[in-house]
């Protein structure tokens, strides 16, 4: 049995608007933040109303499945009837289906949200609303630094080696392998305080943090709102230039690199053919454009669709996920490298992480740029990159050392 929750809670749930509180991030728990946020906009958590757990291959349709149950039960109070009111919770879910990390809803027992049209609070509980608490200072400032872990410099470039071989023979087109750096907090440390820190960085990434696993994502797998979906593939990528000039000729480059837009390619088609099931107009950019971060350039693509099965947003992640961008291609090929190439468990890094409401929309993301947070103070970053036939050894290190530098430099 996957779904580790038996007994569905009657909920109260009474959303009410508020004046503007200003920032979502001073709202957290310390050690327990839950956040979804980007460009100073989103969803605050406190507490756990209600907490469910899955695992195994069927984590994600158990999540939906339970999720309707919770949502059927809820007795709702919602004016305001907007995006992020009434009843929601926030998620993440393991990359793999053989992952010791459990998958997880979160139904806050308090939720502050922001948008540009006004602020709201809702309350979350069983029996007696809980009240609404005040924004807490921050804890002491702290540094860490991060080590390699299982996967060395020098063994990540013999995978890629090994990965490149294997792609030769044509039965695997691409595949996504990742390494991990390891740190550990002090104790009773601050968790906003990164979580701050990528926020101001990586304003235009979905900043989040849920059940101890943070970070700062630039890619949406799938967002519902109101019957459409939409997404934003990102594959290939680049480093920023130095100047100007050589900022210029590095997106240049990866625009007309056919290893890059080949990568790029095989993500797109993989969104499509597994949202054509749910939106069979589904459509993507004609051509990808460069989209610049702080720290790189990335290929992306849109991807926008009208839904016409009444899928929920919990439904569509359990289709989409794993893209080619965070496995490869063909998956289960792409799936089975990773597992022989990796000494690690990816837990959530790469696996679905947003919010879903009552209703069934929600907005989520590909859980990249991020790190775990373990009950004993050690914290796992994880950063991939694809590989495909062609691909370099040590500009594929490189890359990872792009991606680490969101967490590296919110930690150190």
């Amino acid at each position: 049995m996957a779904e580790f929750v038996r007994a569905t809670p009657a909920l109260t749930v009474e959303t009410s608007a508020i004046d503007d509180f200003g920032a979502l991030i001073p709202r957290l728990d310390r050690e327990h933040p839950l956040l979804w946020q980007r460009r100073g906009f989103g969803l605050a958590g406190l507490g756990e109303a209600v907490r469910l757990e899955f695992a195994g291959p069927s984590r994600m349709t158990d999540a939906a499945s339970s999720w309707q149950r919770l949502v059927a039960a809820a007795t709702v109070r919602d004016p305001l009837a907007r995006t992020g009111t009434g009843l929601l919770a926030f998620g993440a879910f393991a990359f793999s289906e053989h992952s010791a990390q459990s998958s997880v809803l979160i139904v806050p027992s308090v939720v502050f949200g922001r948008d540009p049209h006004g602020s709201w609070v809702t309350r979350i509980g069983a029996g007696e609303l809980p009240a609404v608490p005040a924004p807490a200072e921050f804890g002491d400032e702290y540094r860490i630094s991060m080590l390699p872990g299982t996967m060395t410099p020098d063994a990540f470039r013999a995978a890629v080696e090994t990965a490149v071989a294997g792609s030769q023979g044509g039965e695997l087109s691409k595949v996504v392998l990742a390494r991990e750096l390891i740190g550990h907090l002090p104790a009773g440390a601050d968790l906003r305080r990164v979580i701050s820190d990528l926020a101001l960085g990586y304003p235009d990434c979905w900043t989040f943090a849920v059940d101890g696993f943070f970070g700062s994502s630039p890619e949406t797998l799938v967002s519902v709102y109101q019957g459409s979906v939409t997404a934003r593939v990102l594959a290939g990528s680049a480093a920023r230039g130095t100047d100007a000039a050589s900022d210029q000729e590095s997106a240049t480059a990866l625009a007309t690199s056919t290893k890059d837009q080949d990568e790029h390619q095989y993500a797109v088609q993989s969104v499509l053919a597994a949202l054509r099931v749910h939106s069979p107009n589904v459509t993507a950019s004609e051509v990808p454009f460069t989209l610049k971060l702080p720290n790189l350039w990335h290929l992306a693509s849109d991807v926008d669709g009208t839904l016409t099965d009444g899928s929920t947003a919990l439904d569509l992640i359990a289709s989409v996920h794993p893209t080619a961008a965070v496995a490869g291609t063909p998956t289960e090929a792409a799936l089975a490298v990773i597992d022989d190439l990796e000494p690690f468990d990816r837990g959530r890094y790469a696996g679905p992480i947003g919010w879903v409401g009552a209703d069934g929309d929600g907005e989520w993301a590909i859980a990249l740029r991020s790190a775990q947070l373990a009950a004993n103070g050690d914290v796992t970053a994880y950063a991939g990159a694809g590989i495909v036939e062609g691909s370099d050894p040590q500009h594929e290190l490189m890359e990872t050392k792009m991606k680490f530098r969101p967490i590296v430099e919110a930690l150190g």
